[in-house]
């Protein structure tokens, strides 16, 4: 006989800030002044509670029970309760997290040196936790998408964005970590262990489909790609409408393998006029994917005449291969050009899996861990973290959206307590 499905259950703890810890406990005397005091805070933030799908209103919030949390040196916990529908709400006053027996105060300072660069083992005898506590701690972030909690900072969803897999390794196995990027903004971040075209699909499907949720109307114009054939079929599956650019700077990086058999000055000179060639095209203010297109001739043919008409053929097969992805990059002045910010992601993103392969393991929980680090990525700023490490916000191409309050918001983002 089958086992039925447990239903879920529903998450109704809410964090709500009290200034300090002194005004919590002295509420927790007075149920009434705390309850208007927990309402008050909710109604500023514009949430609602998530009450029982059968209650119809006309209720009121009342006590229901408390526990102690023995670990954070005896904190009381109120519980309050719906009149009309018996939901049940955790009341976490702002320095408490939710499962954790840290302070938020602790995770953040351990969290922002985590991204600064030290592993999780300094973290852990810097500010006194567990190493898996911490790990721990950036899965918990994990569980949320990317999508909406960009969404919720303000960001407008990608119309035009970077896409490209990086591999790294589980261990001793090979693995690819499919990444969307717009700007400095890591919008998905999958984990997969094949390069097909339905691994990746099925990974850049969950963006898609996470991203129509929010968005109905979400429709996608530009993506630039590396041109590996199963990105691009992917793309195709997903974003049929969309343009499909390829990378210029991979094309600059690509040519010196395709010739052979020639001096290396020589090598190097071609590389040089080929990136001049691809500037100027970029230069043009009108016709510029005809030009490319004229230029593209000439330059197989200096290259059939300065190291061989072998070499001229295989750069011209090449060409025919990847210029419709030059075309789309030269033809659409918001596409993006080349896909330098989504590798400087990949790098930092992979420097910290390589100071954590202890957790990086086949049984862990690997694409929370990555969705979690991406999470940090994104509000914790990139570049001079050290001289500006209290400073933090979401970095976008073009300036910065501030967010004083982030933790704050990511303490909310994580209990789930409001919609």
């Amino acid at each position: 006989m089958g086992t039925a499905a447990k239903p879920t259950r529903e998450n109704r703890t809410i964090t709500i800030d009290f200034q300090n810890e002194a005004t919590y406990f002295q509420l927790l005397g007075d149920g009434r002044a705390f309850l208007e005091c927990v309402l008050a805070f909710i109604m500023s933030l514009g949430f609602q509670l998530k009450h029982k799908a059968t209650c119809r209103g006309g209720g009121c919030l009342t006590r229901h029970s408390h526990y102690v949390r023995v670990r954070l040196g005896g904190v009381t916990i109120w519980r309050i309760q719906c009149t009309t529908c018996k939901a049940v709400f955790t009341v976490l006053p702002h320095f408490v997290l939710r499962y954790r027996p840290m302070r938020p105060e602790v995770a953040r300072d351990a969290l922002l040196a985590t991204h600064g660069g030290l592993s999780l083992e300094l973290c852990a005898v810097i500010w006194d936790i567990s190493p898996m506590a911490l790990y721990r701690l950036v899965c918990a972030f994990g569980h949320q998408s990317l999508v909406p909690v960009l969404t919720r900072c303000g960001l407008p969803l990608p119309v035009y964005f970077l896409a490209d897999e990086k591999h790294s390794h589980c261990l001793t196995e090979k693995v690819y970590l499919p990444t969307i990027v717009r700007g400095r903004v890591i919008w998905h971040l999958g984990y997969t262990e094949e390069a097909s075209a339905v691994a990746f699909t099925q990974s850049y499907g969950e963006f898609q489909r996470t991203a129509s949720q929010q968005e109905p109307s979400y429709r996608v114009r530009g993506v630039l790609i590396d041109g590996f054939d199963s990105t691009s079929k992917s793309m195709r599956t997903l974003f049929p409408g969309a343009r499909l650019g390829t990378c210029l700077r991979h094309a600059i990086n690509k040519l010196p393998k395709k010739l052979a058999a020639i001096a290396s000055p020589v090598r190097k000179a071609l590389r040089t006029q080929f990136h001049t060639l691809l500037y100027r095209a970029r230069q043009r203010k009108g016709l510029r994917v005809f030009a490319l297109g004229q230029r593209l001739r000439h330059f197989v043919d200096h290259v059939t005449t300065t190291a061989g008409a072998a070499n001229g053929e295989r750069v011209r097969r090449w060409f025919q291969d990847k210029k419709a992805g030059w075309y789309a990059v030269l033809a659409d002045p918001q596409m993006p050009v080349t896909s330098t910010l989504l590798d400087q992601a990949h790098n930092a993103i992979d420097r910290k899996l390589f100071m954590m392969k202890a957790f990086h393991h086949p049984g862990g929980s690997q694409q929370a861990f990555l969705t979690g680090l991406a999470h940090l990525y994104n509000l914790i700023p990139y570049q001079r973290r050290a001289q500006h490490a209290g400073q933090c916000g979401v970095e976008v191409e073009g300036g910065r959206v501030p967010t004083a309050d982030w933790f704050l918001n990511l303490q909310i983002l994580t209990s789930g307590g409001f919609r």
